[in-house]
């Protein structure tokens, strides 16, 4: 009989064509992913993967059952969210937000999102892009806002804009007076560190990375440093007196992003968050 581990490492081995790798994103043995494919190999009578020297390649039964697995995973979970526990609310929303766009925007998207949907228990998973992604793939998430969009047949992304980011010091005024031994390099997202790299490579050999704009104002106050952090803080670091805008510094960017899981691009609920999404980040950037 079918078991949803083997529909799972199924999927996980389509991504990693690795019985390696799935293992350890799975946090079960080799032996384990191996028997469990071989299980559903022996359910569905025909093999799924053909395994060789050059590596681990779906079948073409493999290729033709992958969509089907995917939606058979997608009901599971909606089947195991329907009966949860839920107190009085009658549906549970699940909402992912990237951590830097929470920080500082979480409570005025919740009042939104409640006062819309005044009917749900909202759950709000605050992570990092790739995870949120496999949480929506796998149904677990119903929308997320996110900066990195991770290419994938089950997953839709609407741009939302880009966010913009200024260079705030407590020692400088000048981007040539800037101390790289007291720099603070952020590392938010792939498109922010590219076009960081690109712009200001001087700065590439920084001793401090971080990878969220609270942490690296925090840092950048407190161990009196220089680096990037969002537009908004920028000005009111900069108003405040406790660090400066580096005016001559370029202003980066970086997009964020709207997403979903496909089947659910069209349905009411995800047109009614992203509208509310869009608005929202008008608003804040």
């Amino acid at each position: 009989m079918m078991q949803i581990d083997q529909i799972t490492t199924f999927l996980d081995l389509c991504e990693t064509r690795s019985f390696h790798r799935t293992a350890d994103r799975l946090g079960v043995t080799q032996s384990t992913v191996s028997a469990r494919l071989k299980a559903l190999e022996r359910a569905l009578g025909t093999a799924l993967f053909s395994r060789s020297r050059a590596g681990t390649d779906l079948t073409t039964q493999g290729l033709r059952f992958e969509p089907h697995a995917r939606a058979l995973r997608a009901e599971w979970t909606a089947a195991k969210r329907s009966v949860e526990h839920r107190g009085e609310r009658a549906l549970v929303l699940r909402l992912g937000l990237q951590h830097d766009l929470a920080t500082s925007h979480l409570a005025d998207w919740a009042a939104r999102f409640q006062a819309t949907f005044p009917g749900m228990a909202i759950y709000f998973e605050l992570d990092y892009s790739n995870q949120m992604c496999s949480d929506l793939i796998s149904g677990t998430l119903d929308f997320a806002v996110l900066f990195t969009p991770r290419p994938h047949p089950d997953l839709h992304f609407t741009g939302l804009g880009d966010i913009r980011y200024r260079m705030i010091s407590t020692h400088a005024l000048r981007l040539s007076d800037v101390d790289v031994h007291r720099y603070v390099f952020g590392n938010y997202a792939p498109a922010f560190e590219a076009a960081h790299r690109r712009q200001l490579p001087q700065f590439v050999g920084a001793p401090m990375t971080v990878g969220r704009a609270d942490a690296a104002a925090d840092m950048i106050l407190k161990l009196g440093a220089s680096g990037y952090v969002f537009e908004q803080t920028a000005r009111a670091l900069d108003e405040s007196g406790q660090a400066r805008l580096i005016a001559d510094a370029p202003i980066l960017s970086q997009p964020a992003h709207a997403a979903m899981p496909l089947r659910l691009r069209s349905a009411r609920l995800q047109a009614r968050l992203l509208k509310i999404t869009r608005e929202q980040f008008r608003l804040w950037y």
